[in-house]
This record gives structure tokens, C-alpha cells and sequence, in this order.
């Protein structure tokens, strides 16, 4: 996995161009690292101009905010990274894209909400890396992130079309990636139609050197050089037509979008991606009114994915015999069987309907009170053709009719007292309802858990209250202070709940983790409650142009946070063995339970001109550091996946259309792991990358090298080495081999607005 980083000269540039005229726009497009403070409490925001620098550089749109302070990305497949904010991820986290709550339909969430907006598509996104407002979204104890597309586009003259659109492609060397993006609108005034396409292939990436014997990443497939990292390919095409009317302060937009990924390689994971198929329509009202502004929208997605063993892994050995078939799917015959198994085919269904009102309405010219409604319906199933050696006859029913609705109130009052204070207050009411149908096995093995969990009381509703209190205080024109309380609420995931098998080789398909680790749910799961404390100094020059200083100090108190604990031997079908309780040098088998745990760190980030000439430009010095640090207080194991102290420095030279970035990122040894789940241990590492990017006229060029010294890492959030072999029993190399980062990459791409 790979990340990139961008420079802070941003947080300058923007804040100085916001009211600047269009045509300077592109100047800032090649500024490696944009972060805007945003007017909103607690929040940092990235613009489309800078973030489409980024595009040539990845297809991972969580990896363009990964130079937020106090995000990371855990990595995954190569459009499906996770966001982290504080050591927190996945569910724990609030990701709404285009106004849509987006809930991942697998069982090792391999299509997160990001993964459904192409980074050339990204018009704005904004985070909150800890407290958020109860406005923008609960059943979260993390932050959040609003990433939106484009606004539409009119004429400004009613006699006169608009057409407008832009065309780009890129290249980048590790991977062999290639891929590009167009979009299209034809505009009246009052009617926007636009179209958007995106699509981009990969091989499998190498790393910075030999981590691996090489030979056939499985019998009878492909070969793998020692510095290949398997099952890193992917191809994924999205596309979308949207229709926007307006009408004096009334705007209507309707979007239908569609995603189509064939394949998708996971490193971490003992399965691939062999098809996501989604198809969302999102309808939304926004009007504006003598007493406030009003917004609604309802969306419906629907997502059809699978999983199977892709090119580089192996499950089944050839018929009679220990040596494998020639393509690598065979099987070994079973009782009952007519042919052999094909792999081992996984597939789920998810069904996702919401709906929101929100209003702000202005009290007077200094208060602001929003109040809103939600409602979400989801409903999910997890079903396992049988194929096979233990899988058979039955299908495998992982989560039938599996069913999670949430309804929410809020409201929240905004206060600006004087020129120095600004309050704001909310309070969210949540009820989350979940219930699922009766399940079965493969065959008889399963028979005794699969009654005992149809058997079980099932149904379960939580009702949740999210609190927070934030304040800023602007003493003067050089010095800003924020900080806050929040009490925030996260009910249990279908599969953290409904998964049910302690069969080995379905709780090995249940691992949101990247672990290697098998997992199965707990009906008896209580919701996660956060208490967070956070305090932010933002120290700057009258203009915040010339330097700025911004630290973030904060802590984290979690009840019932959902951990994972070695499950215990039972009767049955079970591979909760003795054993399982003291292995400390293999994959184990594990139950989310609640527990509580702590979470502390603190973020720091800045900018600094280092001098400026006629003849050589502007440089700039900018700088990010994170750290963040997670206990298990019931066990005092330490929490999983946790990122170790990293420090990415930059110096950045702006010149006429040119922009060049030279930047270095540190991260310290990953010692503080989960016992728990035995998870592996990452040595520092540091990697120098190098930027430019021109602007003439309407094309935009830019060009970069990741990791230019080609220096061999394993990336701390990346997990344990799953991508070849017979993944099922193993790594198909040894146990204890993380993933490895990205070597040397050159990147390319360019860019025509008409």
C-alpha cells in the first residue's frame, strides 16, 4: 500500500486566493499538500484544485486525505484503503459521500464508502478528525468525512449553452498503472446535465526489494519475482450522469451512478475481490429561505460482490493426487460430489436506503440552530455456494436477511458572542434496531451451531445519545483556540454481531482486520461509548500567509469498545481449541467482545517561508507530525493497528506555473502491538518523494517520483502478507511476513479543461 502525502504551502495559498479571481486557480493545483482551516468547528478541508494534482499519483481516494492531521490509511486493496482518524477506523468512523451514509457489504470490507468515488471525481472533502458535530452524522465514536462531487455548472446567460468538460490520463511505472478520467456538462441556466467517467488497471506492484523467495505464487500460476507483492492488481470503472435544476434560491440534483470492479487483488486478506457491482441513486433538494437554509435528500445503493481466490492463490489440489491442477482451481472429490470444487465462491448482496431533512435556521444575526432527521434502512445477505471438500451440499448462509435500521433527531445551536467566542452545542438521539434470519451450514457439521443461533434471540435495538460541546476563542488576529468535549455512540456491525460459525474456515472469512486472524460475532455486544477531550493552539501570522503552528492534544476514554478475545474451546464443530488460548506464532481464532480502552496522542503541523526571489520563487518549509497511542484498559493488551510517531517534512518552491516539492516522510518502529491477535511488529523507515506540476493555459501537467531511493518498508497499518499461494492454510510463505510498501514509482499524468 501506498500513501501520499501533500505539502501545508496550501493552508496559506488558499486561504490568501479564496476570494481571487478563477484564472489563479491553477497555480495552486501542483502544491503537493493543500489543508484549508474550514469556518466549521473542528474540521480541515482539501479543495478540488489541489486534490487534482494528486490524481496521476493514485486511485486511492482515502490515501488524498493522508496528510490531514491525525489521519492515516490502513492499508487494503488498491481502491479500497480505510481511513484512520486518532486510531480509529472503518465503522468507527463517520464517511458520507455526496450526502450518502455508505455501509461496506462484505465480510473483510473490501468496498469501504470511499472506494465508490473515483479521485478525479472528488470535488470537496472535509474531516473532522475527532470531534464532530452531531450535524454531520452519528453511529460513529471517530471522526468524520464528508467527501462530495463536483457542484454542477450553469450558464450565465439564458440564450447561451454551457459546454464545458475535461479529459486526463495517467501513468505510473510500479504496477504498470494506467487509467484516465472525462467528464462532460451541457448547461442552460436553470438545467446542468453532466457526465463523469473514471477507469484505471493495475498489475501487482513491486516493493523496494526481495521480501520473498521467488517462483509460482501458486502451483500450477503465474510467477512472482522476489520483489512482487501478490494479489496487489485491480481494475475499476466508474461512471455517473447527473441532472441538476435550479431555480432562483432552489436547487434539485438527481445522480445515477454505477461502479463495476472485475477484480481486486487483497494482500492482507486470504480471499480477492472478483466482482463489485453498484448501481446508487441519489436524489436532493437545497433552498434557501427568509429564516435559514433547507436541505433533503434520499438516496437508495445497491451493491452485488464477490469473492473468490484470485490468480495468485490456491485452495484445492488437483483430484487424487498432491500435485495441483495446471490452472489452480482444482479440488480434492468428497462423498456425494459429482467433479471437483471450484474454489471457493462467496458472495453478498447489500441493500441501502436513506433519507434526511436538515435545516439551519437563523435565530438572530448571532445564533444558528440546526435540527434534522434521519433514517436508514440495510439490509444484507452473506451466502457461500457449496463447492466443495467440506463445502457441501448445503449453501452456507453467513447472514440471512440480515437487517440494521437507524432513525435520528438532532439538534445543534451555534452561538458567535463576540468578535472572540464561538460556541456550539448539540445534542443527537439514535435508534439503531438490527435482527437477522436463521442461518445453516455446508452439511451436518454445522447443524448443532446453526440451531442454537436460530434458536437465540436475535432481534436487538439500541438507543443511543451522541453529546458534544466545542468552543473557539480568537483572542487575537495571531492566535486561535479550540476545544471541546464529545460524547459519541457506535452500535455493533451486522457481521460483529451475526457472524455465528467457529467452524476454522468460516471464521477465517471474517476479518475486517487484515490480520490473518479468524473472527465470529457476538449477540450479546453492547454499543461503544466514547468520551473524547480535544484542545487545538493555531498560532499565525495577522494574514495567515506568511507561517502558521497548529497542535492538537487530545484523549479518548472508550466503554464497550469491541475488541477481540481468544475464543474459548466448546462442544462441536469449533476451532476454539486450547490451543487457540496460548499461541503466540500463528493465526488464532477470536470473538468480538466489549472491553473498554483509552486512545491519547497529539497532531502538530505548520509552515514556514524559507526565502523568496525574482528569479527562483517562493520556498516554503512545511511540516506534519502524529501520534497517537491505544490501551485495551480491561486487559492491558494494546490496541490493534495502531500507527507508530510519523513526521513527513517538505520544502516546496513555487515559481511563475512551476511547482516543486521535495519531501521526506519518517515513521518510527511499530513495537506497541495487540498480543491478542499477534500482530507483527514494523521496523522505521524513511522515503524521499519528489513533485512538479505546470500550468499552461487549460492543461496541467504533472509529474512525481514516490519513494525515490527505492527503500524497502513494511507499511505499519498494511497487516500480515496474505497475497499468494494456499492462502486458506497459510501465507503460502511463513507465518509472520507483513505487507510490504511500494517501491519506486515514477507517475505521470496530464489534464485538458474545455
Amino acid at each position: 500500500m501506498k500513501r501520499y502525502k501533500l505539502s501545508l504551502l496550501s493552508i496559506v495559498i488558499v486561504a490568501v486566493s479564496a476570494n481571487a479571481e478563477e484564472v489563479t486557480l491553477p497555480t495552486l493545483d501542483v502544491v503537493s499538500s493543500p489543508i484549508t482551516s474550514s469556518n466549521t468547528l473542528s474540521s480541515s478541508s482539501v479543495s478540488v484544485e489541489e486534490l487534482k494534482a494528486l490524481v496521476p499519483a493514485t486511485s486511492d481516494t482515502a490515501s488524498l486525505l493522508g496528510n490531514i492531521p491525525g489521519l492515516s490509511v490502513q492499508g487494503s486493496g488498491g481502491v479500497s484503503s480505510l481511513p484512520v482518524i486518532h486510531g480509529l477506523a472503518d465503522d468507527r468512523l463517520r464517511i458520507k459521500v455526496d450526502g450518502m451514509d455508505l455501509i461496506s457489504a462484505c465480510g473483510n470490507h473490501m468496498n469501504p464508502a470511499l472506494s465508490y468515488i473515483d479521485p478525479s471525481n472528488v470535488g470537496s472533502a472535509k474531516v473532522f478528525a475527532g470531534i464532530s458535530p452531531v450535524s454531520f452524522g452519528g453511529d460513529s465514536i471517530g471522526g468524520a468525512i464528508i467527501v462530495d462531487s463536483p457542484d454542477p455548472k450553469f450558464s450565465t446567460n439564458n440564450e447561451v449553452l454551457l459546454t464545458t468538460g475535461e479529459v486526463g490520463a495517467f501513468y505510473r511505472s510500479n504496477g504498470n498503472v494506467r487509467g484516465g478520467n472525462i467528464s462532460a456538462t451541457i448547461a442552460s441556466d436553470s438545467m446542468s446535465l453532466k457526465y463523469q467517467g473514471s477507469t484505471v488497471k493495475s498489475d501487482n506492484y513491486d516493493a523496494g526489494g526481495s521480501f520473498k523467495p521467488a517462483g509460482l505464487a501458486a502451483a500450477g500460476r503465474g510467477y512472482l519475482d522476489a520483489d512482487e507483492v501478490g494479489s496487489s492488481m485491480y481494475k475499476s470503472t466508474n461512471e455517473s450522469i447527473s441532472l441538476a435544476w435550479k431555480h432562483e434560491n432552489h436547487l434539485v440534483k438527481l445522480k445515477y451512478g454505477e461502479q463495476d470492479i472485475p477484480y481486486q487483488g487483497w494482500t492482507n486478506q486470504r480471499m480477492d475481490m472478483t466482482g463489485n457491482d453498484s448501481q446508487q441513486i441519489n436524489f436532493s433538494y437545497e433552498g434557501e429561505y427568509d429564516w435559514g437554509t433547507l436541505d433533503a435528500r434520499v438516496y437508495r445503493e445497491k451493491t452485488r460482490h464477490a469473492m473468490q481466490f484470485g490468480d495468485d492463490k490456491l485452495f484445492w489440489y488437483g483430484p487424487n493426487s498432491t500435485a495441483p491442477v495446471t490452472d489452480g482451481i482444482g479440488c480434492i472429490p468428497s462423498a456425494g460430489m459429482n467433479g471437483c470444487a471450484a474454489g471457493m465462491p462467496m458472495d453478498t448482496e447489500g441493500e441501502n436506503t436513506g433519507a434526511t431533512i436538515k435545516a439551519d435556521i437563523a435565530l438572530s444575526e448571532q445564533d444558528t440552530l440546526r435540527v434534522g432527521i434521519e433514517f436508514q434502512e440495510y439490509r444484507l445477505d452473506d451466502w457461500w455456494e457449496p463447492s466443495g471438500k467440506g463445502m457441501w451440499p448445503d449453501t452456507f448462509w453467513n447472514i440471512y436477511e440480515g437487517e440494521r435500521d437507524r432513525t435520528a433527531l438532532f439538534a445543534e445551536w451555534e452561538a458567535q458572542w463576540n468578535k472572540k467566542w464561538v460556541t456550539q452545542l448539540g445534542v443527537r438521539g439514535e435508534r439503531v434496531e438490527m435482527d437477522t434470519g436463521e442461518v445453516q451450514g455446508y452439511n451436518a457439521m454445522y447443524t448443532s451451531e446453526a440451531a442454537a443461533f436460530n434458536a437465540a434471540d436475535r432481534s436487538t435495538t439500541d438507543n443511543n445519545i451522541d453529546l458534544t460541546l466545542l468552543a473557539r476563542y480568537t483572542p487575537s488576529e495571531t492566535r486561535t483556540m479550540e476545544f471541546g468535549y464529545a460524547r459519541k455512540t457506535r452500535s455493533a456491525s451486522l457481521y460483529e454481531r451475526y457472524t455465528w460459525s467457529t467452524g476454522g474456515m468460516a471464521m477465517r472469512m471474517i476479518n475486517m482486520a487484515g490480520d490473518g486472524n479468524g473472527y465470529v460475532g457476538n449477540l450479546e455486544l453492547d454499543p461503544e461509548i466514547a468520551h473524547t477531550i480535544s484542545a487545538t493552539l493555531d498560532l499565525h501570522d495577522p494574514t495567515q500567509e506568511e507561517w502558521g503552528f497548529q497542535v492538537t492534544p487530545y484523549y479518548t476514554y472508550v466503554d464497550n469498545y469491541i475488541d477481540a478475545a481468544r475464543c474459548s474451546a466448546t462442544a462441536g464443530y469449533t476451532a476454539c481449541t486450547v490451543a487457540n488460548q496460548t499461541a503466540t506464532d500463528a493465526f488464532v481464532y477470536l470473538q468480538f467482545v466489549n472491553q473498554s480502552a483509552r486512545l491519547y496522542g497529539v497532531d502538530v503541523s505548520g509552515y514556514l517561508p524559507l526565502a523568496e526571489s525574482s528569479e527562483y520563487g517562493r520556498f516554503t518549509a512545511t511540516g506534519v507530525l502524529n501520534y497517537v497511542r491505544g490501551k485495551n484498559k480491561t486487559t492491558g493488551d494494546n490496541l490493534y493497528n495502531i500507527m507508530p510517531l510519523n513526521i513527513k517534512l517538505a520544502v516546496v518552491q513555487s515559481l511563475d506555473s512551476w511547482t516543486n516539492t521535495v519531501e521526506v516522510e519518517l515513521v518510527d518502529d511499530k513495537n506497541n502491538v495487540s498480543d491478542v491477535r499477534n500482530e507483527l511488529k514494523t521496523s522505521s523507515y524513511g522515503v524521499v518523494n519528489l513533485r512538479s506540476s505546470y500550468k499552461w493555459k487549460d492543461i496541467s501537467v504533472n509529474v512525481g517520483v514516490e519513494n525515490l531511493f527505492d527503500k524497502f518498508y513494511n507499511d505499519p497499518l498494511g497487516g500480515v502478507y496474505m497475497g499468494q499461494g494456499k492462502t486458506m492454510s497459510g501465507t503460502g510463505v511463513d507465518w509472520g511476513l507483513s505487507v510490504p510498501g511500494m517501491g519506486r514509482s515514477i507517475y505521470a499524468g496530464v489534464n485538458y479543461a474545455f
